[in-house]
C-alpha cells in the first residue's frame, strides 16, 4: 500500500539532483579539471568551462542509467534505499530518458565545441560505467570494481586531451593512477557495508573471496599507488613539487592501509581502520590532483626549475 502510494508522488528537481550522484560528481568534476589545468598548452576559459561541464553531464547521466538499472538493487541495500527510485519518488522510465539524453548531449556538445577525440573518450566513459559495468561486469564477478575502475578514471583525460588534442603519456598516468587507486578505495567501503552486498547478491570481493582476502589485496595495490603515483615525476612531467608530494600522500595511503590487511573483524566492530582508510582515500585524490595542478602553475610561471 506505501509504495502504491509513493509511486503517485511526482519527481522534483531534488530527485534529478539527487539521480546524478552529486557527491561522486565533484570528484570526477574536479579531476577532470585539473586534468584541464595540468596540460600543457591553454584553452580558452568559455570552452574549458564547457570541457568540464560536458564531463559534468556525461558522469551525471551515466550515473542516472545505473540508479534506472539498478533500482530493485537499490532497493534493498540501507545505504541506497531512499534514493528517487526506489522510494517511488519518480517513474523508472523518467529515470532512463533524462539519463540517455544528458549522456548523448554531453558527448555531442563535447564533439562540436572542442573536438571529436575527447567527445569519443567521454563516450567511452559513459558506455563503461553505464553498460559494461553496471549491467555486466557488478552482477557477475567479484572483479567488478577492478576492471570497473576504469569508468571513474576518464576525467582527467578527457580534461587533459581537451587541451592538447592528443594523447600522451601523462595523461594515460593519470587515468592509471585512479584505476589502481579505486579498488582499496571500494574495497575499503565494502568491507563495511558488506551485508548490504549480501542482501542484493552483488558479488563484492568481501562476499565472494572472504575478508581476508580483500584485506591483503587492499595491502597490495596500496603498495602499488606509491611508484604508480610518482611515475609524472620520474618520468619529468611534472616538478619536484608534485614528486615529494605524492610520495608523501601515496605513503600515508599505504600506512593507512596496513592495519586494515592485518586485522580481524571483530563482533561489534566499529571498523575504524576501513573507516579511515576510505575517508582518507578520498582526500588523497583530491590532494594528488590539487598538487599536480599546482606544480603545474608554478612550472608554467618559471618557478620551478
Amino acid at each position: 500500500m506505501t509504495q502504491a502510494t509513493t509511486t503517485q508522488l511526482p519527481a522534483e528537481w531534488r530527485d534529478f539532483f539527487a539521480l546524478t550522484k552529486p557527491r561522486v560528481m565533484t570528484l570526477v568534476i574536479f579531476t577532470g579539471l585539473c586534468g584541464l589545468l595540468a596540460a600543457p598548452g591553454s584553452i580558452n576559459p568559455i570552452l574549458g568551462f564547457t570541457a568540464i561541464l560536458c564531463i559534468a553531464m556525461g558522469a551525471g547521466g551515466s550515473a542516472v542509467l545505473n540508479q534506472w538499472w539498478e533500482a530493485d538493487i537499490d532497493r534493498g541495500m540501507k545505504r541506497t534505499a531512499q534514493r528517487p527510485l526506489p522510494t517511488g519518488r519518480m517513474r523508472r522510465e523518467d529515470a532512463r530518458d533524462f539519463g540517455i539524453v544528458m549522456s548523448v548531449a554531453s558527448v555531442l556538445i563535447m564533439g562540436v565545441a572542442i573536438h571529436w577525440l575527447a567527445a569519443i573518450i567521454l563516450a567511452v566513459a559513459i558506455v563503461y560505467y553505464a553498460v559494461i559495468y553496471t549491467m555486466w561486469l557488478k552482477p557477475r564477478t567479484p572483479q567488478n570494481i577492478v576492471i570497473g575502475g576504469g569508468a571513474g578514471a576518464f576525467p582527467p583525460m578527457i580534461g587533459w586531451v581537451a587541451v592538447t588534442g592528443d594523447i600522451t603519456l601523462m595523461p594515460v598516468l593519470l587515468f592509471a593512477i585512479i584505476f589502481m587507486w579505486t579498488p582499496p578505495h571500494f574495497w575499503a567501503l565494502a568491507l563495511f557495508v558488506k551485508t548490504d552486498y549480501e542482501n542484493v547478491g552483488i558479488p563484492m570481493m568481501p562476499n565472494v573471496r572472504g575478508e581476508k582476502s580483500t584485506r591483503r589485496q587492499i595491502l597490495i595495490y596500496s603498495v602499488l599507488i606509491v611508484p604508480l603515483a610518482a611515475t609524472p615525476w620520474f618520468i619529468g612531467g611534472t616538478g619536484p613539487i608534485y614528486g615529494v608530494a605524492a610520495l608523501a600522500l601515496s605513503l600515508a595511503f599505504l600506512a593507512l592501509s596496513i592495519p586494515v590487511a592485518f586485522r580481524e573483524k571483530q563482533a561489534d566492530d566499529t571498523m575504524k581502520p576501513e573507516k579511515r582508510l576510505f575517508a582518507f582515500s578520498i582526500v588523497y585524490l583530491f590532494a594528488l590532483f590539487a598538487v599536480l595542478v599546482v606544480d603545474r602553475v608554478l612550472a608554467y610561471n618559471g618557478l620551478l626549475t
